[in-house]
This record gives C-alpha cells, structure tokens and sequence, in this order.
C-alpha cells in the first residue's frame, strides 16, 4: 500500500471523488483494475470504501499497520478497512452517538474477513483493563462458533455465510469495549438436509467427524468419514482441500472453553449434532399398505440416547402424523414421502433452534451489567447476493435482504443527501439514480407482494389454485414448501418432552397449547429485517462495498464483466455522483460550535448569540474561502475534506493547548489544595507540639522549683545534723566538692596548696589531704634513682658542714650535685706533670690546674678512688689540650731529651721534654 498523502496519485487515484471523468464507468472499472493489478485493494468514495477480495494475502493487516491507522484523520492515509474502523470509533468517542458498519456485496466477496479485520482492530486498539480482557476475548472468539455453525462451503465461496448477523459492540464512556450483542437472521436451514453438487453442510459436521476426540465420537455413536452420512455427502465434496476441519476444530473448542460453555452444554450439544447425522441415516420403506416404516432402528436407538426421548415414541412420531379435531385425536401413518418429509423437518427445526440457541448462550455471555449508559457499534455482515442458473428460497431471501440494505444506503446517502439539500437551501443539481424501492414493495407489500402471496398459497387448503407462477415456484423451485417449513405436532412434541436441556430450552410446552398457525419464514424474515433497519436508522453509517473480481476466487484475475456488474447494482456511480456534486461534510451549527469554538477568542468559552452567526464568526476566523463551504438554514455545509481536517488538525492543536491549561489549573488547585491541607496540619502539628513542649516545660519548671526549694531548704539546715531537710543539699555539696577537688590537687611534694572544704567536709578534706600527701611522697620516692640517692646524701654531709656556718649555703641547695666536674689528664711519659680538668660551666673559672707532683700515681689513684670513677683518667702521649680561661685553650708537648725540663716555645706552648738520665736521682 501506499504509506503517505505524497503517495495518492500513484496508482490511479484512491478516491474515486478526485477522479476526472466521475461520470464513466470505463474510468470507473479502470481504476478500480489498476489498483488491483498493484494489490492496492481498497479505494474511497469519499467516506464510504470499496474493497476488492484478492484472494491471498497481502500483509496489510499487522500490528504496525493498526498502530498506524490510529487516531489519524480519515484520508490522512491510503484507504483501508482500519481507516473505517478507527473513524467510527473516534466518531463515537467524541459526538458520543450510536454507529454501524454496514458491509455488503456479493457472496464471496469478502465481507466475513473484512468484518473480522474490524473485530480484531478494536480488540487491539481499544483501551483495555484487566478485567474486561475476558470480555474482549469472548467478542473475538465468538466468530470462529458462529462460523462453524452457521458457514459452508459453496460454489463461490469456502466459507460463506448462510445466516445473517448484526453485532453491537459496546463501549463504555472512556472508549473501552465492555460487551457485546448479536442478533442472527434467517439461517440456512435447508443446508443441514441437501446440498448441491459441489458444497457443503455447515462446518461444524466435518470439524466434528475429523477433529473429535475418538472417546467423544464412540459415545455419539459417529465414525469420521462424512461419507457414511447421507446430509454430508449429497454435494460430492466432504473432502475439501482449502479447509483444514482438524485445526478449525481446536480453535472452536478454545472459543467454547473461553465463552463459558460448560462440559454439560457442549455433551447436549454435540448431541443434537449428530442426532442430526444419525438422523439423516434413518431410511424409510413401504409397507403392505402403503404406508412408511422404517426397518432398521439402530439410527433410532442412537438418536433416541442422544436427545433423551423413548425408541418408539419418537419411531412413531417418523412414521405418523397426530390430526386433531376438536376434542379427538387421530394417529394417522405418513406416507413415503411425508415421513421423508417430517425427518428432514425435524432435522431442520432442530438444527435452527440450536443454533439460536447457541447465539443466545454467546449473548449471555458478552452481556456487560454495568447499567451505566453505553455507546455502540453495530457490525452488520450480512449474507451477499447470489444468483444461479436454480435459485431456491434461499435465494430469494437473501436477495431480498440485500435490496432492503441498498435501500437504506439509497435512503441515507442519495435521497437524504439531497432532500436535505433542499430543505437546508442550497443550491444544488439533482441526481439521477435508481430507486430500487419497487423492487422491495414487490417483495413484502402487503396483499401484493410476493411473500404475502406465498403465505396465502401456504395456508389455502387443497392443492394450490393460484396462478401459473406460483404453480411452477411450487412444482419447480420449492418456494411454498420452504415458507411453510411446518415441524409436525406429533414430532413437536417428542422434542419439547426430551430430556436434552437445550432442545428444552428451544421447544417450549407452551407452544403446543398455542393453536395458531406460526407465522411463514419469509414473514418472519420480512419482520426481522424491518427491525434491523430500525436498529440501523437509529445510528451513523458508515459503509464498505466488497467486489469479487472474478468467479473462480483466483489471485490477480480481474473480470471487466462481472466487476461492472457488481459497480452497477451495488450503486456506485451514483454514490460518486452525488459525492461529487455535494459538500463532503455537513453538521448543525450548535454541534459544529460546540466542537470548534475554542479555536476563535469571540466563541470561546461561551457564545450568546444564535449558533449560526457563532459558526459564521468563527468560520471567517479561521480563513475558510466562500467556495469552501455553505450555510444553510440549520447546518454548516464543508466542500472539501481538505477543509474540514485542516479545521480538525487546529482543534487538536488547540485542545492540547487547552488540556495544557485545563492542567496546569487543575494541578494548580490540587497543589493549593494540598498546601492548605499540610499547612493546615502543619498548624495543627505545630499547635499539639508547642502544647506538649509547654506540658513539658510546666512540668520541668515545677521539677525545678522543686529542686531549688529543697536546695534552699537544705542551705538553711546544712550545719544540722543529717537528716531528710539537709540529706540531698549535702550529698549536692559532696558531689560538687569531690568533682571540684580532681581540678585541684597538688601535682609534688613541695605543693602545699589545697581546696578549701566546706565545714561539713573538713575531716574528709583532711583525710584526702593526707592521703594524697602520701601518694605523692610515695610517688617521689619510688622516683628515687641510687645517683640521686648517693647525690642526697652528699648533700646532708654537705648540710652537717657548711649549714650556719658559710654564706652561699642555702642558694647551693636548689642545685644538685653533680657526679664530677673534673678530669684528669697525664701524659704516657716518666713526667710528675698532671692537668685537672675543671668544668667549664662557670664562666668565672679562670682554666684548667696544672700540678707537677712527685707522687703522681698515687695522687692521680686517690682522685679517682674519690669520686669513684675509674675512667676518670685520660692518658694521654705526645700532647694534650688543656683550658687555659674561657674560650682559650692550650696545648702540652711531651717530649724527650738528654735532660729533663719545663718551658715555653716560641709558639707559646709548654714543652715538657723527659730526659733521658733518670739515674742521677732527680726526679719531678
């Protein structure tokens, strides 16, 4: 497909409104045939749209390709189904009304997909919650039930629809699919007991027979080949190869596992099922006289367990006919052909009520409780028209149904549009088209028509005397027999008395108390589709026109022929016309003010004045041009739809900018809202909390008065013995003192400072003093070394001495005695030269002593013996240095020589040479 508006013209054109020459149908076919040839299978006639069946599968129909359709203007993108599905649900969103989508054409033509495609689109696109998941689910998998019930293979389509459905979908007021009804009309009957050559019975017999579990088939008393059953094998064709009966089985029963159908209904259902293949398996003979009976009864037996009635009633209710009059009742046996006919009857009456009856079981489970108001759209895919070589009953219902649906798009888009053209005063051109109301009027006028003569023929007793026309439909087509489609009394009856509680439900005791004749097929199929075009008339249409290419369901075959055909009765050229002729869009003033009148500041938020001039002023400040539009007496009339989505584009603009605003005010409000609620519980807060600090501030005050006037009181008695008024005030003073006294005690021996106690305390501070006294002597003497011991004692002597007696004594006390401040120095030579070392603390010496002692061993032994250091004594060879005053040092030579002596060199150092005749007795 084409994936922009830049992509439109590519292909022919995808709206038959922007086509040159609207008028031929040549161009018509033209492009329709193009777009086919490219598989662009879908064009627009302005909003309605024409599908063509391809016949394979094009891979339009993705995830992506429903995401891309969503929200988007109607022709912002090429035509597709999903452009019709998501406009009439944004239709419905906004103006909150009812739409249907109506889908017609031919049979084959692909109005069963394309009603589908839609289904699905909603199931996807739609918001959903959780909970009404199941409720999406069981709209979807209704199709694939009714299908299988209602569906057959024919000669133009393998999956045709023999019944007619309409189903409303219903949403709430945000948009969410919340349940569901469907509505059926006029299944096939006739199919479940003959067939032409080439179709099938309905689905559900083969998916039965090829996908059945074997336990199941055993208990319903079937094998698998359809050929053993006479309403399966008429046709010739049981064995389709386009259709896989296996796998469609498995999908149906998924659907009945989630659309709640219990173990109980699904064993009555498969019942009746193949009561109906048993049934048609009954064979019948004449007897003696004339009459039918039926010589083997082993299909009866299984019928008879199957539906729950007895062998031989339901035997005799085959083989005769129950005739009342007045009070009596007569047994009369059935001929051949009558007992063929009321077991065909039979089957058919069966199989119809079940399958209402399935379609209410369906209702029941999609109804939505919710009694809130909903909005709906109706999906109506109705059965197209078929014309044969032999066209039956059938046929003539079907088409019937279709002419009153063209009806009704001829009433909705081509006379409504241009009576409404008139009584609006515009200016306008009739159309010509053709109105197929004769064709209906024929059908169901009263007295006239043919279904009301049909139902005279029906009821007239005897043979039929009407005229040739109705002879020959009943001799040749079977029109009288199949309006009448009378179920016996006598089988009746069986059926309402069976122990099966579907076919319960569906024949009713009640009906055999009601003597009036029930009223004709077409009579019932008259009135149902009169209720179906109230329905429709009640809501917006939107319409899709399905065409079949060609009658052998090939892919990329397009017949000129049969195309042109389908263009004409389905009445698309005159549907162009008067789209071509016409505005695009048109809606009253009040609801096109009420939409648009936030795009110009004179309407917004609230216009006055009548709603016409409101448009009229808001149109000219948008910038519309005259030839763009209308205004009538009621409604604004838009040409082009180019018009209207540049309008619809600005709305959106506007109304996000408005739901901008529209937020921010409200967000405004809720977060002034919240700060009054937390400012307003802040003050609350703030309030208990000050109350509780102020109960606690009471309380701590009390406390403290409490604690002072014991204090007081305690001051006051403080001097009194022990006692309650004085007892904390002293362990207070007690604590304090003790706390205060670890600042204060003396850090030596020498410290004699101590914190003054109170008078309560003063043997304990005496006490403590002492204590601490003898802690730190304790202390000072283990500090004690034997050098400082030895040093004391020195000072005693020295005490013993010189203490009274010599000035300096006590200044001498504070310096400790040192253990020597000398050295002795002598040389390694036989020389009495011998040098103390003083100290040179004292700036006052004035040098080292420089002795010459005869006796210098025994001097220098004593010294040291003195002050008990041996290593006093330096030894010294050839020189030594010596402090001659402060900062002034000398040096002794040692030498030797032939005689010894004493003197100063011409360095000024002192030379002391050894001789060498230490035999002459001289010593120093």
């Amino acid at each position: 497909m084409e994936g922009a508006l830049t992509a439109r013209d590519k292909v022919g054109v995808q709206d038959f409104v922007l086509l040159d020459a609207y008028t031929s149908e040549s161009a018509f076919v033209d492009n329709l045939r193009k777009r086919f040839s490219e598989n662009l299978i879908y064009t627009y006639i302005g909003t309605l749209l024409v599908s063509v069946n391809p016949y394979q599968e094009l891979g339009i129909y993705t995830m992506n390709q429903m995401e891309l359709y969503q929200g988007v203007n109607f022709f912002e993108l090429p035509p597709h189904v999903y452009a019709i599905a998501d406009n009439a649900y944004r239709m419905m969103c906004s103006e909150l009304n009812n739409h249907f989508i109506l889908i017609s054409g031919e049979s084959g033509a692909g109005k069963t997909e394309a009603s589908k495609k839609i289904l699905q689109y909603f199931a996807v696109t739609c918001p959903m919650t959780e909970s009404l998941q199941i409720a999406r689910d069981r709209l979807l998998l209704s199709n694939p039930v009714l299908e299988a019930f209602g569906n057959a293979k024919t000669l133009r389509n393998d999956n045709s629809s023999r019944f007619g459905k309409y189903m409303d979908i219903q949403f709430d007021f945000q948009g969410i699919p919340v349940g569901g009804h469907i509505i059926s009309y006029l299944i096939e009957k006739s199919r479940v007991v003959y067939q032409n050559q080439g179709e099938r019975n309905f689905h559900i017999f083969y998916q039965l027979l090829a996908g059945g579990e074997a336990e199941r088939l055993a208990y319903l008393g079937l094998e698998r080949d359809p050929q053993l059953y006479k309403y399966l094998s008429q046709g010739h064709c049981a064995k389709e190869l386009s259709t896989n009966d296996k796998n469609d089985w498995k999908t149906v029963c998924n659907a009945f596992s989630v659309i709640d159908f219990t173990e109980g209904d699904l064993e009555n259902l498969f019942g009746i099922i193949a009561s109906v293949l048993h049934l048609g398996n009954v064979c019948f003979q004449e007897d003696d006289q004339g009459c039918a009976a039926i010589p083997d009864t082993h299909e009866i037996k299984w019928i008879a367990k199957l539906l729950g009635v007895y062998p031989s009633v339901l035997l005799e209710a085959l083989t005769h006919r129950k005739i009342e009059a007045k009070t009596e009742q007569v047994i009369c046996p059935l001929t051949l052909e009558l007992s063929v006919y009321a077991r065909d009857a039979m089957a058919k009456a069966v199989y119809g009520r079940t399958f209402t009856w399935l379609v209410n079981k369906i209702n029941s489970s999609l109804v939505n409780k919710d009694c809130t108001q909903k909005t709906v759209i109706g999906l109506l895919d109705i059965y197209g028209f078929e014309v044969f070589d032999k066209n039956g009953f059938e046929q003539f219902c079907i088409n019937y149904c279709n002419e009153k649906l063209q009806q009704l798009l001829i009433e909705r888009t081509l006379k409504a549009e241009q009576a409404e053209y008139e009584t609006e005063g515009i200016e306008w051109e009739p159309i010509q088209y053709f109105n197929n109301k004769i064709i209906c009027d024929l059908v169901e006028e009263r007295h006239k028509g043919i279904i009301s003569i049909l139902d005279e023929e029906c009821i007239r007793p005897g043979p039929a005397t009407d005229l040739s026309f109705l002879e020959k439909l009943e001799e040749k087509v079977g029109f009288l027999e199949k309006n009448n489609d009378l179920l016996y009394r006598h089988l009746k009856e069986v059926l309402c008395r069976c122990q099966n509680s579907i076919l319960r439900e569906c024949f009713l005791v009640a009906e055999l108390e009601n003597r009036r004749r029930p009223p004709t097929v077409g009579t019932q199929f008259k009135n149902s589709l009169s209720s179906l075009l109230e329905i429709l008339i009640s809501k917006e249409p939107s319409y899709i026109r399905c065409i079949k290419p060609n009658e052998r369901k090939e892919p990329s075959k397009f017949d000129d022929f049969l195309v042109r055909h389908q263009i004409k009765y389905l009445g698309l050229m005159e549907h162009l016309r008067v789209r071509r002729a016409g505005f695009a869009y048109r809606r009253k003033y009040e609801h096109f003010l009420q939409r648009y009148k936030s795009l110009c500041p004179d309407t917004w938020p609230h216009w006055h004045g009548p709603p016409g001039e409101g448009v009229e002023r808001l149109i000219k400040y948008i910038g519309y041009k005259p030839e763009e539009y209308k205004l009538g007496k009621t409604k604004i009339f838009i040409r082009f739809p180019r018009t209207l989505f540049a309008t619809e584009d600005a709305f959106e603009f506007s109304k996000h900018q408005l739901v901008a605003r529209i937020q921010a005010t409200y967000k405004g409000c809720l977060g002034r809202r919240e700060y009054v609620k937390q400012r307003e519980a802040a003050t609350k807060l703030e309030a208990h909390w000050r109350r509780a600090l102020a109960r606690k501030e009471v309380k701590r005050r009390k406390w403290a008065v409490q604690i002072i006037r014991r204090f007081i009181n305690g001051f006051i008695n403080r001097n009194k013995p022990l006692s309650p008024d004085n007892e904390e005030f002293l362990v207070l003073v007690r604590k304090n003192y003790i706390l205060n006294l670890r600042y204060h005690v003396p850090k030596n021996v020498l410290d004699k400072s101590w914190l003054k106690p109170p008078g309560i305390l003063q043997t304990a501070s005496d006490l403590l003093r002492r204590m601490c006294t003898r802690n730190l002597v304790r202390k000072y003497c283990c500090g004690v070394t034997a050098e400082w011991k030895a040093m004391m004692q020195q000072k005693v002597v020295t005490s013993e001495i010189f203490r009274g007696k010599k000035e300096g004594y006590g200044e001498s006390l504070n310096q400790p005695f040192a253990n020597t401040r000398i050295g002795i120095s002598t040389s390694s030579l036989s020389d009495g030269i011998l040098v103390i070392h003083v100290s040179p603390e004292n700036n006052k010496q004035k040098g080292d002593a420089i002795l010459l002692c005869e006796h210098v061993f025994e001097v220098v032994t004593k010294l040291a013996m003195l002050v008990k250091k041996e290593n006093l004594v330096n030894v010294v060879q050839g020189s030594l240095q010596f402090s001659i005053g402060p900062g002034k040092e000398g040096t002794i030579v040692f030498d030797t020589g032939p005689e010894e002596q004493i003197y100063k060199d011409k360095n000024g150092q002192l030379t002391v040479v050894n001789g060498w005749l230490r035999g002459t007795g001289k010593q120093f």
